[in-house]
């Protein structure tokens, strides 16, 4: 059974900083990708960024580019979500997901505040 635990969320003020970590397991076929949406009350789920396991390749939302970056620990199937200088629009739930090899198979994790104080 696969299983996604992510971490890392929490209250910090804008310009502030915070990482996400995000482990999966169980899958017997591995993960071509790995990645992060996000939620925020009202609005609509939208990608946040993304990263190949393998060669790294990276895409990430415009609203984010230059402040977050993903990288990714292929060893311990974890990817990670650096963000730095936050604002209080980037407050939302973010979802870890995690697309696996050979399937149409997305997993998701149960997902973890982030909340950017002005």
């Amino acid at each position: 059974q696969v299983q996604l635990v992510e971490s890392g969320g929490g209250l910090v003020q804008a310009g502030g900083t915070l990482r996400l970590s995000c482990a999966a397991s169980g899958s017997n076929l591995g993960f071509k990708a790995m990645g992060w949406y996000r939620q925020a009350p009202g609005k609509q789920r939208e990608l946040v960024a993304r990263i190949i396991t393998i060669g790294g390749s990276t895409n990430y939302a415009d609203s984010v580019k230059g402040r977050f970056t993903i990288s990714r620990d292929n060893a311990k199937n974890t990817v990670y979500l650096q963000m730095n200088s936050l604002k209080p629009e980037d407050t939302a739930v973010y979802y870890c997901y995690a697309e696996e090899w050979g399937t149409s198979n997305d997993y998701w994790a149960q997902g973890t505040q982030v909340t950017v104080s002005s």
